[in-house]
Protein backbone atom coordinates (compact mmCIF):
# COMPACT_ATOMS: atom_id res chain seq x y z
CA UNK A 1 0.00 0.00 0.00
CA UNK A 2 1.14 3.70 -0.90
CA UNK A 3 2.43 6.12 2.41
CA UNK A 4 0.34 8.38 2.57
CA UNK A 5 1.35 12.52 2.34
CA UNK A 6 3.56 13.81 5.61
CA UNK A 7 1.86 15.79 8.32
CA UNK A 8 1.52 19.18 8.10
CA UNK A 9 1.66 21.46 10.84
CA UNK A 10 -0.29 24.73 11.32
CA UNK A 11 2.16 27.60 10.34
CA UNK A 12 0.59 29.49 13.88
CA UNK A 13 1.71 26.08 15.86
CA UNK A 14 5.37 25.01 16.97
CA UNK A 15 6.67 21.66 17.30
CA UNK A 16 6.89 20.20 20.90
CA UNK A 17 10.99 20.34 19.84
CA UNK A 18 10.84 23.69 18.90
CA UNK A 19 9.16 24.52 22.17
CA UNK A 20 11.68 22.91 24.56
CA UNK A 21 14.77 24.54 22.07
CA UNK A 22 12.83 27.75 23.27
CA UNK A 23 12.44 27.50 26.89
CA UNK A 24 16.17 26.07 26.74
CA UNK A 25 17.22 29.35 25.17
CA UNK A 26 15.69 31.18 27.58
CA UNK A 27 16.78 29.39 30.97
CA UNK A 28 20.24 29.56 29.52
CA UNK A 29 19.97 33.67 28.56
CA UNK A 30 18.32 34.90 31.89
CA UNK A 31 21.17 32.71 33.83
CA UNK A 32 23.75 34.49 31.90
CA UNK A 33 22.04 38.26 32.17
CA UNK A 34 21.73 37.06 36.12
CA UNK A 35 25.52 36.07 36.17
CA UNK A 36 26.68 39.40 34.45
CA UNK A 37 24.39 41.58 36.59
CA UNK A 38 26.23 39.92 39.51
CA UNK A 39 29.41 40.61 38.58
CA UNK A 40 28.73 44.06 37.45
CA UNK A 41 27.33 44.76 41.04
CA UNK A 42 29.94 43.00 42.53
CA UNK A 43 32.89 45.51 41.19
CA UNK A 44 30.17 48.43 41.64
CA UNK A 45 30.40 47.53 45.63
CA UNK A 46 34.58 47.16 45.66
CA UNK A 47 35.11 50.32 43.68
CA UNK A 48 33.32 52.55 46.17
CA UNK A 49 34.69 50.69 48.98
CA UNK A 50 37.83 51.30 47.69
CA UNK A 51 37.06 54.52 46.99
CA UNK A 52 35.60 55.28 50.39
CA UNK A 53 39.21 54.09 52.38
CA UNK A 54 41.81 56.12 50.10
CA UNK A 55 42.35 59.53 51.17
CA UNK A 56 45.36 62.21 50.43
CA UNK A 57 46.29 64.53 53.03
CA UNK A 58 48.67 67.18 53.36
CA UNK A 59 51.01 66.77 56.35
CA UNK A 60 53.05 69.82 58.00
CA UNK A 61 55.78 67.96 60.28
CA UNK A 62 53.23 65.35 61.57
CA UNK A 63 50.25 68.06 61.69
CA UNK A 64 47.33 67.48 58.99
CA UNK A 65 46.85 70.45 57.15
CA UNK A 66 44.45 69.57 53.93
CA UNK A 67 42.23 66.51 53.53
CA UNK A 68 40.64 65.06 50.15
CA UNK A 69 38.54 62.56 49.93
CA UNK A 70 37.49 61.18 46.12
CA UNK A 71 36.03 63.53 44.60
CA UNK A 72 36.93 66.82 46.31
CA UNK A 73 38.18 69.87 44.38
CA UNK A 74 42.07 69.53 43.54
CA UNK A 75 43.80 72.52 42.14
CA UNK A 76 47.59 72.49 42.17
CA UNK A 77 50.78 73.51 40.27
CA UNK A 78 53.20 71.19 38.97
CA UNK A 79 57.12 72.00 38.94
CA UNK A 80 58.65 73.77 36.33
CA UNK A 81 55.66 75.25 35.44
CA UNK A 82 53.67 78.71 36.12
CA UNK A 83 50.27 76.83 35.12
CA UNK A 84 47.15 75.98 37.97
CA UNK A 85 45.48 73.03 37.03
CA UNK A 86 42.18 73.20 38.60
CA UNK A 87 40.67 69.44 38.94
CA UNK A 88 38.83 67.21 41.11
CA UNK A 89 40.41 64.12 42.88
CA UNK A 90 39.48 61.25 41.06
CA UNK A 91 41.88 57.93 42.88
CA UNK A 92 44.47 57.73 44.93
CA UNK A 93 47.21 55.76 45.20
CA UNK A 94 50.57 55.20 46.96
CA UNK A 95 52.74 57.42 44.87
CA UNK A 96 50.34 59.21 42.50
CA UNK A 97 46.56 61.55 42.61
CA UNK A 98 44.34 60.69 39.66
CA UNK A 99 42.89 64.37 38.53
CA UNK A 100 39.78 63.30 36.60
CA UNK A 101 41.64 61.19 33.88
CA UNK A 102 45.30 62.41 34.56
CA UNK A 103 47.97 60.78 36.69
CA UNK A 104 49.84 63.19 38.56
CA UNK A 105 52.77 61.73 40.81
CA UNK A 106 53.54 63.32 44.04
CA UNK A 107 57.24 64.15 43.12
CA UNK A 108 55.77 66.40 40.15
CA UNK A 109 53.31 68.29 42.15
CA UNK A 110 55.24 71.99 43.13
CA UNK A 111 52.00 73.33 45.19
CA UNK A 112 48.75 72.37 46.18
CA UNK A 113 45.94 75.62 46.23
CA UNK A 114 43.58 75.71 49.52
CA UNK A 115 42.15 78.16 51.73
CA UNK A 116 43.35 78.27 55.08
CA UNK A 117 44.20 79.73 58.42
CA UNK A 118 47.66 80.05 59.73
CA UNK A 119 49.58 81.96 62.53
CA UNK A 120 49.19 85.53 61.31
CA UNK A 121 45.33 84.79 61.37
CA UNK A 122 45.11 83.87 64.98
CA UNK A 123 47.37 86.60 65.98
CA UNK A 124 45.04 89.28 63.99
CA UNK A 125 42.06 88.30 65.44
CA UNK A 126 43.47 88.67 68.96
CA UNK A 127 44.34 92.14 68.03
CA UNK A 128 41.05 92.87 66.62
CA UNK A 129 39.34 91.66 69.82
CA UNK A 130 41.84 93.41 72.33
CA UNK A 131 41.25 96.37 70.84
CA UNK A 132 37.51 96.63 70.45
CA UNK A 133 37.71 95.21 74.31
CA UNK A 134 39.96 97.94 75.50
CA UNK A 135 37.82 100.71 73.73
CA UNK A 136 34.74 98.90 75.34
CA UNK A 137 35.94 98.24 78.71
CA UNK A 138 37.58 101.93 79.31
CA UNK A 139 33.65 103.22 78.20
CA UNK A 140 31.97 100.55 80.92
CA UNK A 141 34.83 102.16 83.48
CA UNK A 142 33.54 105.47 82.72
CA UNK A 143 30.18 105.31 82.63
CA UNK A 144 29.17 102.38 85.05
CA UNK A 145 32.08 102.53 87.64
CA UNK A 146 32.26 106.64 88.28
CA UNK A 147 29.22 107.59 86.98
CA UNK A 148 30.70 110.21 84.12
CA UNK A 149 29.18 111.00 81.00
CA UNK A 150 30.27 108.73 78.23
CA UNK A 151 33.76 110.37 76.83
CA UNK A 152 36.54 109.71 74.44
CA UNK A 153 40.34 109.37 75.74
CA UNK A 154 42.64 110.18 73.58
CA UNK A 155 45.47 107.56 74.93
CA UNK A 156 42.89 104.37 75.01
CA UNK A 157 41.09 105.29 71.63
CA UNK A 158 44.25 105.65 69.80
CA UNK A 159 45.49 102.23 71.32
CA UNK A 160 42.19 100.64 70.13
CA UNK A 161 42.46 101.76 66.49
CA UNK A 162 46.16 101.11 66.22
CA UNK A 163 45.09 97.38 67.53
CA UNK A 164 42.36 96.75 65.11
CA UNK A 165 44.05 98.95 62.06
CA UNK A 166 47.18 96.01 62.61
CA UNK A 167 45.03 93.24 63.14
CA UNK A 168 42.85 93.63 60.44
CA UNK A 169 44.70 93.05 57.98
CA UNK A 170 45.94 90.05 59.66
CA UNK A 171 42.99 88.11 60.26
CA UNK A 172 41.48 88.63 56.54
CA UNK A 173 44.71 87.66 54.61
CA UNK A 174 44.34 84.10 54.13
CA UNK A 175 46.86 81.68 52.65
CA UNK A 176 45.97 80.30 49.40
CA UNK A 177 48.77 77.43 48.90
CA UNK A 178 51.51 75.41 50.56
CA UNK A 179 54.52 75.05 48.30
CA UNK A 180 55.17 71.01 49.13
CA UNK A 181 58.90 69.78 49.95
CA UNK A 182 60.27 70.99 53.44
CA UNK A 183 57.79 70.46 56.53
CA UNK A 184 55.53 69.43 53.52
CA UNK A 185 54.57 66.72 52.05
CA UNK A 186 51.62 64.27 50.86
CA UNK A 187 50.69 60.83 52.26
CA UNK A 188 48.45 58.36 50.85
CA UNK A 189 46.19 57.39 53.84
CA UNK A 190 43.57 54.17 53.54
CA UNK A 191 41.67 52.44 56.26
CA UNK A 192 43.96 51.55 59.76
CA UNK A 193 45.88 54.23 58.95
CA UNK A 194 46.50 56.80 62.09
CA UNK A 195 46.20 59.74 60.11
CA UNK A 196 42.50 58.18 58.29
CA UNK A 197 38.99 59.59 58.99
CA UNK A 198 35.97 58.70 57.67
CA UNK A 199 34.47 60.87 55.14
CA UNK A 200 31.87 63.27 56.86
CA UNK A 201 29.91 63.45 54.10
CA UNK A 202 28.92 59.30 53.91
CA UNK A 203 28.30 59.52 57.87
CA UNK A 204 26.10 62.28 57.58
CA UNK A 205 24.23 60.52 54.51
CA UNK A 206 23.94 57.36 56.15
CA UNK A 207 22.53 59.23 59.27
CA UNK A 208 19.95 60.80 57.05
CA UNK A 209 18.53 57.40 55.39
CA UNK A 210 18.36 55.42 58.51
CA UNK A 211 16.16 58.02 60.05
Amino acid sequence: MGRGPPARTSPGKKTEGQSDSIFLYLARYTDTVKRYFFSILVLLCCTVAAFSQNQLVLLKNEKIKLRLYPGDDFVYRLKGSKTIHTSYVNNISDTAVVAHNTIVPFYKIDRIYFKHHNFKNVIGGLLVVGGIGYFAIDQLNVTLVRGDKANLDEGVTTSSVVMVGAGLPLLLINKKSEKLGGRFRLLFVKKGSAFYRPDPRLINSDFNIDN
